[in-house]
């Protein structure tokens, strides 16, 4: 993405922003930008599907249109959601900052337990996926192993507290999970894990609404593309 001007948000996410960076991680970038309003009123819209761009430089980059990022972000889901959770920002315009304060609006208790949840029962499957397919000695099983047991831990503190971690407080038992992952006994320590995150959901008690708070959120919008209504696209 070579024009950066259109940028309302930008930030350090991946292993890096987690903890959980090795010798091997590469950065990886998350962002939001938006597209000129009257853009959307030509024969061929920035629809939501095409609402996104990769690229910064030789970095790992992704930004998704404003429009597109709100709506993922409704959904709860987590590889968008932690934009707004950030520590600091490389990017942050007016619009951008406005949008981080509204975070806890997006938020509802059902769409969190199931995407956070369900990201991780994808990953899970995966995991074993490749246990059988590539043997153990494969070193993305513990990556795999050390993002699912970040997921369960961190989607169960959005739901009891409201607030979403981004950087895990002691990334050890990350790391010495992927390692068990590694052994024969990997699997049954994620079946484990896995059974325990769903009682832990089952018997909490949420911090959550049971449904996002859209009027703040469609304000914005609204106001964005009003203030972007004669930005000329590049």
């Amino acid at each position: 993405m070579e024009d950066r001007s259109d940028l309302l948000l930008e930030g350090v996410v991946g292993s890096v922003a987690y903890g959980l960076d090795t010798p091997h991680s590469d950065v990886d970038y998350l962002g939001v930008y938006v597209e000129p309003t009257r853009s959307f009123l030509g024969l061929n819209p920035p629809t939501r599907d095409r609402g996104t761009r990769h690229g910064r430089g030789a970095a790992d980059a992704t930004y998704h249109e404003v429009g597109k990022a709100m709506g993922l972000i409704l959904a709860c889901n987590p590889t968008v959601t932690e934009i707004l959770w950030l520590d600091e920002y490389t990017v942050a315009t007016d619009f951008g900052r406005e949008l981080v304060g509204l975070r806890s609006s997006f938020l509802s208790a059902q769409r969190v337990r199931h995407a956070y949840f369900g990201y991780a029962m994808a990953q899970f499957r995966r995991m074993l996926t490749r246990r059988e397919t590539q043997g153990l000695q494969d070193r993305r099983l513990a990556k795999h192993a050390r993002h699912l047991r970040r997921l369960l831990w961190q989607g169960h503190q959005l739901y009891t507290t409201g607030t979403l971690p981004v950087r895990l407080p002691d990334p050890e038992p990350y790391f010495e999970f992927g390692r068990q992952m590694t052994t024969e006994a990997g699997e049954a320590a994620a079946k484990a894990l896995i059974a325990e995150y769903e009682q832990k959901f089952d018997t909490a008690r949420t911090a959550l609404p049971q449904r996002a708070d859209e009027a703040p959120l469609e304000d914005f919008i609204q106001r964005l593309r009003r203030a972007h209504l004669d930005d000329r696209p590049a």
